[in-house]
């Protein structure tokens, strides 16, 4: 089985929604690239990308 992890953009920034709500979005870092970093450093092959300002 394969894993892939996921980042979620808005406005350029990692975030969470709560049940799918824009006005109820948790920040979880400002830059998505040194997430995807961090994440390729632990061994991920792939993301998942969603970029919720243009969903």
């Amino acid at each position: 089985m394969e894993v892939i992890p996921a980042i979620d953009l808005l406005a350029g920034r990692c975030v969470r929604l709560y049940q799918g709500d824009y006005e109820q979005s948790q920040v979880f870092d400002e830059n998505p690239v040194e997430v995807a970093q961090r994440w390729a450093a632990a061994g991920a092959t792939r993301l998942h990308l969603v970029d919720l300002d243009g969903a």
